[in-house]
């Protein structure tokens, strides 16, 4: 773990490795066919946010950066209601300018699964086949999840590699241009995603889904200047 001066954040360091990207599970929707086929992805140690973005770090960035920030501020009160909940009303194009401030960048699609999964294989959440309210924060309430809206980050237990929130709260942003299809071509080492295309990738599922958007393998998109009140991102840098 190391504390990132910039943006006042914990990052974990996310070991070198490799691991079967995709869903091994063949779950029965039929939007799951776009996470397949499984295969292998190696890739090279990096950092990862432990937590969320919050509204207050990205409050920040705004202040200090000068960001012509297009979104509404008392909109995004509605949904995260507070410094430590997770900044929304975000779009790919506002995400990547904080991580650019901070020095950080996003994180690739295969990292974000590789970092999500936290070191088991072949498991449906970052800590099993199973969920309950007991471990994110999805449609609905019950256990320790209280929150009809997004809950304040890192609410829920961490994943085997010190990361809260990789499944539900909110969707997060990754670097990649989405390609229904890059699965079958897609390079072995640190693959970056397709060279170009119209919509970036969102992983993770949200407080206002079902639980299975919140499945590690599952693949999302959206136009890279679209804000949504559930999706919100985390920052990656290369490992030092």
């Amino acid at each position: 773990m190391i504390e990132w001066e910039k943006d006042n954040s914990q990052m974990a360091l996310i070991p070198a490795g490799s691991f079967e990207m995709g869903d091994s599970k063949n779950e029965p929707e039929d939007w799951m066919k776009r996470s397949r086929p499984v295969h292998r992805v190696e890739l090279d140690a990096f950092y990862l946010d432990v937590r969320e973005v919050t509204v207050g770090q990205f409050r920040e960035f705004v202040n200090q950066s000068g960001y012509k920030y297009g979104g509404n501020w008392d909109s995004i009160a509605k949904f995260s209601p507070g410094d430590e909940y997770p900044m929304v009303y975000v779009s790919w194009n506002d995400a990547r300018a904080y991580a650019k401030w901070g020095g950080k960048r996003l994180p690739t699609e295969a990292e974000w699964e590789y970092a999500t999964r936290g070191g088991l294989v072949g498991k449906r959440y970052p800590w099993g086949d199973e969920i309950t309210h007991d471990d994110a924060n999805y449609r609905g309430t019950g256990g320790k999840d209280k929150w009809n809206r997004c809950s304040p980050v890192g609410s829920f237990a961490a994943n085997g590699y010190g990361l809260y929130d990789m499944a539900g709260n909110v969707y997060e942003w990754c670097q990649d241009w989405y390609g229904e299809n890059y699965y079958s071509s897609s390079p072995v080492k640190n693959p970056p995603g397709p060279g170009t295309g119209s919509r970036r990738v969102l992983r993770g599922g949200s407080w206002n889904g079902t639980a299975s958007p919140l499945w590690v393998a599952a693949r999302f998109n959206s136009l890279p200047l679209y804000r949504y009140f559930l999706c919100g991102f985390r920052c990656a840098s290369g490992s030092k």
